[in-house]
């Protein structure tokens, strides 16, 4: 890992970097080596494995894709490795019909992802509608799923060991998780903008993860690269909408039960 860029050069994936090094309002830095962020964790090699649990002591995984995406994938190395917990923690409204796949999701067999939640066409819509679209994504997975985002912050916060939170490309639905998880921390609203933006470093090479998996390829094949960049004013709409409704992020977090506890133990797990 370089702790001037934070990334971690992994062979199965693309997109992983840990949330440390990052400023806080009141003059502290965040932990290496507690929070990683990462696109789709299904190719990881035998050496990743062991990179992330005997080197990084990884002890936890939040696995935020859809359950048609878990199921279409198939379960990734990390599911295999009995010292690393799996949080499956979706972040749609998933259980009947036109949900997460085309057909009912009980007991019959995912056939498709919703590919418009999934991986957002960002930037097919002029820029002003595509903010408003991107926002209404983001605080749909807030709407739809407070459950599941409050889970993945309490394994973030109490977890013995690193955790590594992820979906398919690591940038919408992770991007939420890991704003949200760095606001409690105290981190600078600047320096959470510039860790989502900082996806597009490896857009294309995420891109052509999701495009040799039949479960993404079709969805993908249609849009050029630049319509998934993650916008920095994505980031701040997103915020700034906690910040007019629930007066913050830990505003909405309280308004869901999350507790003063809660965010002491995640903020000494990514500080202390």
């Amino acid at each position: 890992m370089n702790e001037l860029t934070r990334w971690i050069t992994l062979d199965g994936a693309v997109n992983v970097r840990d949330l440390g090094g990052l400023p806080t309002v009141d003059g502290e830095t965040t932990t290496f080596g507690r929070v990683l962020r990462s696109d789709n964790l299904q190719g990881l090699t035998d050496a990743d494995v062991e990179r992330l649990v005997g080197e990084l002591k990884l002890r936890d995984v939040v696995d935020l894709r859809s359950n048609a995406e878990v199921s279409l994938e198939g379960p990734g190395p990390l599911t295999r490795v009995p010292e690393v917990g799996i949080h499956h923690l979706t972040l749609f409204a998933e259980g009947g019909r036109h949900t997460d796949v085309e057909a009912d999701t009980g007991d019959a067999p995912a056939t498709r992802i919703d590919a418009d939640r999934v991986l957002p066409w960002q930037g097919r819509r002029e820029s002003d509608a595509a903010e408003v679209r991107v926002l209404g994504f983001y605080y749909a997975y807030l709407r739809d799923r407070p459950d599941s985002v409050l889970a993945a912050l309490r394994v973030l916060a109490y977890g013995d060991g690193a955790c590594v939170v992820h979906c398919a490309a690591g940038k919408d639905r992770t991007g939420v998780v890991c704003a949200l998880a760095l606001s409690v921390a105290g981190v600078e609203r600047e320096a959470i903008v510039a860790d989502y933006t900082a996806t597009g470093d490896r857009l294309e090479r995420i891109l052509a993860r999701l495009r040799a998996s039949d479960t993404y390829r079709d969805d993908l094949d249609a849009q050029p690269a630049e319509n998934h960049l993650p916008r920095r004013e994505f980031m701040e709409n997103f915020l700034r909408a906690l910040d007019e409704r629930h007066g913050g992020p830990l505003g909405w977090l309280a308004e869901q039960g999350w507790t003063a506890e809660d965010a002491a133990a995640l903020r000494s797990r990514l500080l202390g």
